[in-house]
């Protein structure tokens, strides 16, 4: 019997669905850009979103073989600034999808932290998805604590439940 398993569409979407409400929450409440924020030693929420969208876009660059972009090349001014970034990410991660690239084959990639790493393809899509998600998680209750309620319920099982 085959086990459940969450495919890379299903996690792209839901990845998809978070970015859009929280790109909607920022362009309501532009001053959450600059709250303050320490998560991963950031100064501010807008470092940590471009943080996140720098992880998607420089995973998406190495899988795609294109030459990184630099962090310092990457906006965190305003929602459309970051989520023109995300955008560009998602886009390559469906081509990319949509390709016969071997997921399961072993990559040569760089980290910002790490260095020069190896690992298959489809652990560095699904870490760059993930670590979106745990980041949107952690930027909820920052968010919070300052005021701003994002008003949507965030987990996974949102994107299947029908009530009765």
């Amino acid at each position: 019997m085959a086990q459940p398993a969450l495919s890379a569409d299903e996690m792209l979407a839901w990845l998809e669905m978070t970015s859009t409400k929280w790109r909607a929450l920022i362009e309501e409440h532009p001053e959450i850009l600059a709250m303050p924020c320490d998560v991963m030693g950031v100064g501010t929420v807008g470092e940590l979103l471009q943080h996140i969208v720098a992880v998607e876009l420089r995973y998406g660059e190495q899988l795609s073989g294109l030459p990184v972009t630099e962090y310092v090349a990457i906006p965190f001014d305003s929602a459309a600034a970051i989520y023109a970034t995300h955008d560009r990410a998602m886009k390559m991660f469906r081509d990319l999808l949509a390709s016969d690239l071997d997921w399961d084959g072993k990559f040569d990639f760089v980290t910002r932290s790490m260095g020069p790493a190896r690992a298959t393809r489809k652990t560095i899509l699904f870490h760059a998805m993930l670590h979106a998600i745990r980041h949107y998680a952690q930027l909820a209750t920052l968010v919070r604590q300052h005021g701003v309620k994002p008003g949507w319920q965030m987990d996974y099982l949102m994107m299947g439940i029908e009530r009765v």
